[in-house]
Formats: C-alpha cells, structure tokens, sequence
C-alpha cells in the first residue's frame, strides 16, 4: 500500500482502496457536560397530563437534566470543552478552531462559540456556531474536518450543547416531555499533528442533507426578524418519525457506500438520541445488532445536538468504545436536516 501526493491510498497496481483517502483529522479527546437537576417522568406527571408508562412506551425517556437559572448554553459548552481537553492532553492555547452547534445560544449574537473561546482564554484562530438543530454535531463534525483537511485548521474543538428547556411550551405535553439540556464536545487533530504522523484512524467518510420543504413538521415559532421573540418548539411528530427512519438510513448507507464498509462490520452505531423506537427501527433496517448500539435517551431525552457527543462521551468513559474500532453516528433535525458520519476511533 501506497499513499499519493494527493494523499489518496493506494495499493501497488496504483487502484485506490476502499477507504479512499486517508483521513484528514483524528478524534483524540470527548467530554461531556449535563445539569445538575433531573426532571424525571413522574415529576412531569404532576405538571402536564402524561405519565411514566406513556412516555417510556413511546420515546424510551425516564428522565432529562434541566439547566438551572442562571445556567446558559456556553456553560455547558465550555464544560464538556474542558473535559475533552483534558481527555486529549491539551491546553486550551493548543486549539485553533471552535465549532459549536446549537439551536439554543445565549444570544442572537456573539456567536456561543466565541463566548466558549472566551472563557478557555484563546485568542487565535476562529470560532462560529453551526445551527442545524438535532444534526448540528454531525454539521459541525464535517466542518471542521473539512477546514482541517483543507489547512486551516490543526486541532479544533467540536461542541454540540443545547438548553432546550428554554424553548420548551411547558404545557404541551407532547412536546415537554421529550427534550432536555445538555453539552458534549471532542477534540479533533490534524493526522501527522505531533501524534506518529499519517493514520488510518479518524473520520473516514461523512454525509449531509437537507429540505426546507419540510420546516413546518419541527421548528421554533419565533425569532429576532419575525416575531421578535423566542418562540417555542412546535413538532408533527408521526411525520417526523416517518421521515426520520426512511432519511436516516439513506444517508448512512450513502456514508458507508463512500467507505467501502458494509454495515456488519460496524462496532459501535452512535445514532441521534430522540426517540429509542426510531433507534430501534434504524437499526434494524441498517442490519446492525442490539448490543452495537450505544443508547443514552432514557437518562438525558432528546438533547438535540448535544446528543451524539454525549453519547460518546458516556460510551468511551465506560471503556466502550476503543481506539480502533469504527463507530457510526447519525442524526435528523429540523429543518429538515440530517447526516451521517463514520470514524475510525
């Protein structure tokens, strides 16, 4: 095997491999960050006509973490930042770009991402919000690799953090029992960074989609230029769960179709945690097995775009996930957006 100038691999009679090219940056550290105070279903059962079998039956869900007053977006943002620091034996001064997704910033503008910057005291390179909602890591996760691979970058910060609870209608019962708040984040460095130079770890394939065509099935009813407000969170939910099985799959196979990898050979299928049913069925329709997905929704709910690096965190604290193994997230948010990636850890 031979890699090119271009950094495509090759074998010796010059045919490209299965994976293609080399990946351009490798996932070195995770953290995580979730509020104090849990919501569980039974207290919700005092607050709105629900109850705990209703809820698990439906979603998987047994509780959520709520921020507390006082308790915004950039706090858990900068606290799974840390972490995943930490995780990868860095400094703050080390990173060089922050991608941050959310549909929950603490303000219209600054985005969150320069506010993290802020408090972890870096002062060079860039940093930005991606706001594609539940699939706003995945977002997040190609941009930056993207801007790595392209040389703009050496070691980035990836952060997905969401206070969902602050968009929430409390009184509407099948929206308020699904979400909750929350922060993951991973370090990303340049393959060849000071880490034994070229390897076949780290993002090997990634895909992304969407369609405007379907905004009024899950969306916020507010905000700065048409209403001034807020707004809160409206969803169809049985159109979403359709349409979210039937777009999740296609663009996983699409990601795996890049790589070259068949859905069997998966280790670890990291999926959006919205709704353990449509985890269930994607897996299912993917051919990958029970116990290869990781699951975290019946502790955390639905954290929109925190919720794949939460789920990693979680796996990897528990020596689940290992360097070497590859690992498949995926996740669809509104808008609709959706995508998929694959890592080699």
């Amino acid at each position: 095997m031979s890699a090119a100038r271009d950094g495509v691999a090759k074998d010796d009679s010059g045919a490209v491999s299965r994976s293609n090219r080399l990946p351009a940056a490798t996932v070195v550290g995770v953290g995580g960050a979730l509020p104090e105070r849990t919501l569980t279903n039974h207290e919700l059962a005092e607050m709105v006509d629900t109850s705990d079998e209703w809820i698990v039956s439906r979603t998987g869900i047994r509780q959520r973490h709520i921020a507390a007053e006082g308790e915004f977006t950039s706090h858990l943002a900068e606290r799974a930042a840390r972490e995943a620091l930490s995780a990868a034996s860095l400094a703050p001064d080390d990173i060089d770009l922050i991608v941050l997704a959310t549909a929950t910033p603490d303000n219209t503008f600054p985005s969150t991402a320069v506010i993290v910057q802020e408090r972890l005291g870096i002062t060079r390179g860039a940093a930005f919000d991606v706001a594609a909602v539940c699939s706003g890591f995945v977002y997040a996760l190609t941009t930056a690799n993207a801007l790595i691979a392209a040389g703009a970058a050496t070691r980035a910060l990836v952060i997905g953090a969401e206070t969902f609870s602050r968009i929430l209608d409390w009184s509407d019962r099948t929206t308020c029992v699904l979400f909750g708040d929350g922060a993951g984040a991973v370090v990303l460095e340049a393959n060849g960074a000071g880490r034994g130079g070229p390897t076949p770890r780290g993002i090997i394939a990634t895909s992304l989609r969407s369609d405007g065509s379907h905004k009024e099935k899950l969306y916020v009813d507010g905000g700065p230029s048409s209403t001034g407000t807020v707004g809160h969170l409206r969803m169809r939910g049985q159109e979403v769960f359709r349409f979210a099985i039937s777009a999740t799959v296609d663009v996983v196979e699409e990601v795996l179709g890049k790589a070259g990898i068949s859905a069997a050979e998966i280790d670890w299928f990291v999926p959006h945690q919205a709704n353990k049913r449509i985890i269930d069925a994607s897996a299912r329709k993917l051919g990958i097995a029970p116990e290869k997905v990781i699951l975290t929704v019946s502790d955390h709910g639905n954290t929109s775009a925190a919720s794949i690096p939460l789920a990693l965190a979680e796996a990897v604290s528990a020596g689940r996930i290992r360097p070497g193994d590859l690992v498949l997230l995926e996740a669809l948010g509104g808008g609709f957006t959706w995508g998929a990636a694959l890592i080699r850890w």
